[in-house]
C-alpha cells in the first residue's frame, strides 16, 4: 500500500466531506460477538465535537469527490478545479479497520460525489459496508449516503448492511433546487426516501412473526438541507421538516448553513456566510416540533418569516403568548408544562412524578435541573407569586437577554482570589 498517496486521499476526500453534517449516534442496537470486531450501542456511538458543532467521532469520507453534477453550491461540482481523488473499495476497509484498531473511531459514515452513474456509484458503497460485515466481521456502526436514482435492489442491499441510510435532500424546495441544480430532478431524491421507509414498515411487521428476519437500517433514516443558499425562510424550512417527519418518518432533518464556494449570480454573496446561530434556532425549532408538540405554524407564521436570533424559538412563543402564563407547575398537564421557557422534557417528566406526593416549590424545580433564570417569569408554584407580574412583553424580553448576558458574562470572569 502506498501509505503517501492514501494519506493524500484522505486529506482531500475527508476534507470534501465536511459539508456533509448528517452524522450524530447511532440509534441501534448491535453487542460484540465473540470473533468480531466492534459493536454499535444503543445509546449511540462516542462522539467528539469540533468548535462549529460539527460531529467527529466517525471516519467520514467520501469515496470520491469526482461528481457528475454542476451543483452550484457544491465544491465537488464536476466545473470547480480542486484537487481530486477516489478511494477503491478496500482502501476504504482498510482504513475503517486500521483507525478501529486505533480506538481513533466507532464507526464509518460513507458518501461519494456521483461518478459515472447512480447505480455505478452506489453499488461500491453498497461494497464496502458488505466487505466491513462479511469479510472484517466488523460489527460497529455504518452510516451510508444513498444515491439519489439507484435502484431499488441496491439501496434494499445498502440497508442489510448499513446501520442508517441518508439522502440529502439539499435544498428545501423544488424551486431552489432547480435554480442551482438543474440538472437533479426532486421527486428522484426523495424516491429512496419512499423506499426506506417502506422497507422500515415491512421488516417491523416481519420481525414480529420470524425471529430471524435480517434487519434493515436498524437507525432508521436521514436527510440534510442546506439554509440560505436560497432564498428560502424560516418558516418555509420547518414546514419542509415537519412534512418530512410526518411523510418518511425520518429520525434527524440536520440544518447546513451555506458556506459561500464561489462567486454566481444565483448565490449569495461570496462573503455573507450563515451566522451558526441560525443553524442552532433551527435546530431548536426542529426539537420542539419532535419533542414538545408545537406545530410548525405555532414557531412561526408569514407575519414573522425567520427565527428570533437573539432569543430561542420556545421563549419567543412564550412572549407572543403571554396570556397563557403563569403556569401552575403543580397543577398544570403535561402539554402545558412543555410550553415554558427553561423546562425541558426530562424535567417535566420530573415534575409529573413529584408533585404526586409533594408541593414543589422554586428550590425542588432547582433541584430537578429547570432553568429557573427563564421559567420564574412564566411559572406559579407553592409559596411564589409570578415574577412576570404585569411586564409587557418587550420589557420581559429585554430583562431576559439583559439577565442571560449578565450570567454569560460572570460565567467567563476572571476568578480573582481574595487576599490573605
Amino acid at each position: 500500500m502506498d501509505f503517501e498517496r492514501i494519506k493524500e486521499k484522505l486529506a482531500i476526500l475527508a476534507d470534501a466531506a465536511k459539508y456533509d453534517v448528517s452524522c450524530s449516534s447511532s440509534g441501534s442496537t448491535r453487542r460484540g460477538k465473540k470473533g468480531e470486531l466492534g459493536n454499535a450501542a444503543p445509546l449511540g456511538i462516542c462522539h467528539s465535537f469540533t468548535e462549529d458543532g460539527r460531529c467527529i467521532s466517525l471516519l467520514k469520507i467520501l469515496l470520491t469527490n469526482h461528481c457528475i453534477y454542476d451543483c452550484v453550491y457544491c465544491v465537488s461540482r464536476r466545473s470547480n478545479d480542486i484537487a481530486r481523488a477516489a478511494f477503491s473499495v478496500q482502501e476504504v476497509v482498510d482504513l475503517t479497520i486500521n483507525f478501529y484498531r486505533r480506538n481513533y473511531i466507532e464507526g464509518l459514515f460513507l458518501s461519494s460525489g456521483v461518478f459515472k452513474d447512480a447505480d455505478t456509484t452506489m453499488e461500491r458503497l453498497v461494497r464496502v459496508a458488505k466487505k466491513l460485515r462479511e469479510e472484517e466481521h466488523f460489527n460497529g456502526y455504518i452510516h451510508l449516503k444513498t444515491i439519489p436514482g439507484a435502484s431499488e435492489q441496491l439501496i434494499h442491499e445498502a440497508g442489510l448492511y448499513a446501520d442508517r441510510l441518508s439522502v440529502n435532500l439539499e435544498i428545501p424546495t423544488k424551486e431552489g433546487l432547480k435554480l442551482l441544480a438543474p440538472e437533479k430532478d426532486h421527486k428522484q431524491m426523495v424516491a429512496p426516501m419512499q423506499q426506506v421507509k417502506n422497507e422500515l414498515a415491512i421488516t417491523s411487521l416481519e420481525q414480529k412473526k420470524f425471529k430471524h428476519t435480517p434487519k434493515f437500517a436498524p437507525a432508521g433514516q436521514t436527510t440534510q438541507m442546506i439554509i440560505g443558499a436560497t432564498a428560502e425562510t424560516d418558516q418555509k424550512i420547518i414546514h419542509v421538516a415537519s412534512y418530512m417527519y410526518e411523510k418518511f418518518q425520518l429520525k434527524r432533518v440536520y440544518y447546513s448553513g451555506y458556506v459561500p464556494v464561489l462567486q454566481d449570480s444565483r448565490l449569495p454573496s461570496i462573503y455573507s456566510q450563515v451566522p451558526i446561530v441560525r443553524e442552532n434556532r433551527l435546530y431548536q425549532a426542529d426539537w420542539l416540533m419532535r419533542y414538545y408538540g408545537f406545530d410548525p405554524n405555532e414557531i412561526l407564521d408569514p407575519t414573522q418569516p425567520f427565527l428570533d436570533l437573539e432569543i430561542d424559538p420556545k421563549l419567543a412563543w412564550a412572549l407572543r403568548n403571554q396570556h397563557l402564563f403563569p403556569i401552575d407547575v403543580n397543577t398544570a398537564p403535561r402539554e402545558l408544562l412543555l410550553r415554558i421557557p427553561g423546562v425541558g422534557v426530562r424535567s417535566v417528566q420530573k415534575i409529573l412524578s413529584a408533585r404526586t406526593f409533594q408541593k414543589l416549590t422554586y428550590y425542588s424545580l432547582k433541584q430537578m435541573g429547570v432553568s429557573l433564570s427563564r421559567a420564574k417569569y412564566f411559572i406559579t408554584c407553592s409559596g411564589a407569586e409570578p415574577l412576570a407580574g404585569s411586564m409587557d412583553s418587550l420589557r420581559l424580553r429585554r430583562l431576559i437577554i439583559a439577565n442571560s448576558q449578565s450570567k454569560q458574562k460572570n460565567r467567563y470572569a476572571p476568578v480573582i482570589p481574595f487576599p490573605n
